[in-house]
């Protein structure tokens, strides 16, 4: 298990490279951030010659990665456009992101695996082809349409919840926008954990346990839930990196100020520094989470050895 631990950490410095190099590069020939900063009239040639030896931008590409780099090791992502330190921004914005998608997981979890369970011991029957047919519109729906409906519906026409999550952003608040969020993966896991249980149900050890005379609920559980997890906790823990740094929709629709919001004004703003500072914590959000899951494995499945 340690050997594995070690080789997986190396294997992931080339990845950590790679993406951080990439998203360097996309975002550097997006297009001119001086001109972004000057907003509408276009900056004298003096001041953008000023602007771009305050912030780096006169030096080539590759020395700007270098650079940046170097102070990302030492905890310094730069400093945004409006003067203020990326860390900062990530301080106030990453945790009220982090409550979002815990709430998200939550949902499905809870939700996506029970009903998951329940289709796939019962397909064909009614309850199996209702719970399709929903998770289909569900997945059909774009996301921006389901939180405007939401937002509309329990926050204007009915008063249930507040329409703009306010700037704490309680879990409270975050309840309606973490079902809007995990809606899409909701119906994911509940159509994954259906087609692993009605597949594993056949197989040759839950027969056993049933021929043992096993409690049913103990042969769900301890055996055929165990097993059948593995695709679903794939699922989960890549969808912890996409949730966060897919929350813009999200977060626009209820004005939450996290992650997604912070991108979104980097990027409307052409703030290279804010962006890719950002993408970059996003970046070990996703190695973090696909290594942890890699671990789980051997938790859910005995029969899984790490050489």
């Amino acid at each position: 298990m340690g050997r594995y631990v070690v080789r997986r950490l190396l294997q992931m410095i080339p990845v950590f490279i790679g993406a951080t190099l990439l998203i360097f590069l996309m975002v550097n020939v997006m297009g001119d951030p001086i001109a972004g900063l000057c907003g509408e009239r276009a900056c004298d040639p003096a001041t953008a010659a000023q602007l771009k030896k305050e912030f780096g931008l006169d030096k080539p590409v590759w020395q700007q990665y270098l650079t940046y780099m170097g102070n990302v090791f030492t905890g310094d992502f730069g400093t945004a456009f409006n003067g203020q330190p990326v860390t900062e921004l990530m301080s106030t914005a990453f945790p009220v992101t982090i409550r979002l998608t815990v709430v998200a997981i939550l949902f499905e979890i809870v939700i996506g695996i029970t009903l998951g369970v329940v289709t796939g011991l019962r397909r064909g029957r009614p309850v199996d082809t209702g719970v399709l047919l929903a998770t289909l519109v569900v997945i059909s729906v774009p996301t921006f349409v389901t939180g405007l409906l939401l937002q509309l519906l329990l926050g204007v026409e009915w008063g249930w919840i507040k329409p703009s999550v306010s700037p704490d952003a309680t879990f409270g608040e975050l309840i309606v926008p973490g079902l809007v969020l995990a809606s899409v993966s909701l119906a994911y896991v509940t159509r994954l954990t259906r087609t692993s249980i009605a597949e594993n149900k056949r197989s040759d050890y839950v027969r056993t346990a049933i021929a043992k005379g096993l409690p049913r609920r103990r042969v769900i559980t301890r055996h055929l839930l165990r097993n059948s997890l593995i695709p679903v906790v794939t699922f989960i823990g890549t969808d912890i990196g996409a949730l966060m740094g897919g929350a813009i929709v999200t977060e626009r629709i209820f004005n939450i100020h996290g992650v997604g919001y912070q991108l979104y004004q980097g990027i409307l703003r052409q703030n290279t520094q804010t962006v890719v500072g950002f993408v970059t914590v996003l970046v070990l959000v996703f190695l973090v989470a696909n290594l942890l899951v890699d671990l789980l494995y051997a938790v859910l499945d005995p029969r899984i050895r790490y050489a």
